[in-house]
């Protein structure tokens, strides 16, 4: 179990990754909020001790992504739809990076995953392998799809990818 110190340090640190990762995920404030106090009640339960910095941030994101899967598995998720879904509100991004986030989010969902760690956590395709527990030729070829999907869904080379 850890300690207040530890658990408000974790916060201050992981907050902002895990609510974005949960937004890609689950598109969805109320359920973000909901992960979000989800992985930090496990992170106070959690009595290992971490290896170092990376493996830590490295559990924050497999838990968080577990956690978003298993809420969107549920039974009552799949039969409602979100009050956000029904209401029309104004943007709050940029209108130059909505297209962006659009696309990214119009991504099925193993392509999210990669391109999220890859360009919004600057993670390496050999630490999303180990995160995500799979192939690096895998996370290679995950990488180079999704760009692929991204310069189609934009309409060419404009944004980088």
């Amino acid at each position: 179990m850890h300690s207040e110190k530890e658990v408000e340090r974790a916060i201050t640190q992981y907050a902002d990754m895990i609510r974005r990762l949960c937004m890609v995920h689950l598109k969805n404030r109320a359920d973000t909020e909901d992960i979000f106090q989800t992985v930090f009640m496990k992170y106070v339960l959690y009595s290992h001790v971490f290896e170092s910095a990376e493996h830590e941030k490295a559990w924050f994101i497999r838990v968080t992504i577990n956690a978003c899967k298993d809420l969107l598995k549920n039974f009552f998720r799949r039969r409602t739809v979100s009050l956000e879904d029904l209401l029309e509100r104004p943007a709050e991004i940029p209108p130059d990076y909505r297209d962006v986030l659009e696309a990214v989010l119009s991504l099925p969902q193993k392509y999210r995953d990669v391109v999220y760690l890859h360009y919004y956590e600057d993670y390496t395709a050999p630490q999303i392998s180990r995160i995500l527990d799979k192939n690096i030729n895998t996370i290679y070829t995950l990488l180079h799809r999704s760009k692929q999907m991204l310069r189609e869904k934009l309409g060419g080379d404009e944004y980088g990818w």
